[in-house]
């Protein structure tokens, strides 16, 4: 059996239904992970984080900003990404694809892709101007990215706050 079995009755065969949510409002699909897991915030789990973190009432409303803005964007190039999609899948459902025709189609469907990872991408790269270091070090604990260190891991019989004070926590 096929890994595929199943999918032959999709909408757009090379998207899934959840796929296709995703893009249309707007999510990330995964396209920011070189920066997520490089320990530059996104504005999604920023403002998800916001009292753990924590952020300033200024600081998101810059987040907030940024992240409408991306929003925005990434459900314009989603949309479109989901309309070129179809289109292939049409043609091939039609028998109407030429190797002319479907290079055309890839490459308009690779620049769609391309753009919105760079309305992602940017959307990261703009975050740590809003924070301090002491912010972007406790998203990425809050996140499970960074490894535990002094001010994480409290030994027991020390007094706390003399601790965090010794270690600048």
């Amino acid at each position: 059996m096929s890994p595929y079995r199943g999918q032959e009755s999709r909408q757009i065969k090379s998207l899934s239904a959840a796929d296709i949510e995703e893009l249309s409002r707007g999510g990330g699909w995964g396209f920011a992970k070189a920066a997520e897991l490089n320990g530059i915030p996104g504005p999604a789990h920023l403002l998800e984080l916001k009292d753990q973190i924590p952020l300033a009432p200024e600081q998101v409303a810059k987040i907030t900003a940024l992240y409408r803005d991306m929003k925005n964007a990434a459900q314009d190039k989603g949309a479109e990404l989901i309309a070129l999609e179809r289109a292939l899948d049409r043609k091939f459902r039609e028998g109407t694809v030429t190797a002319v025709s479907l290079e055309r189609m890839l490459g308009e469907i690779g620049k769609v892709r391309s753009d919105l990872r760079f309305v992602h991408l940017k959307t990261h790269l703009k975050t740590p101007e809003i924070l301090t270091s002491d912010q972007i070090r406790r998203y990425n604990r809050l996140r499970g990215y960074a490894k535990a260190g002094p001010c994480d891991v409290i030994p027991k019989g020390h007094d706390v706050a003399r601790w965090r004070r010794h270690n600048g926590c």
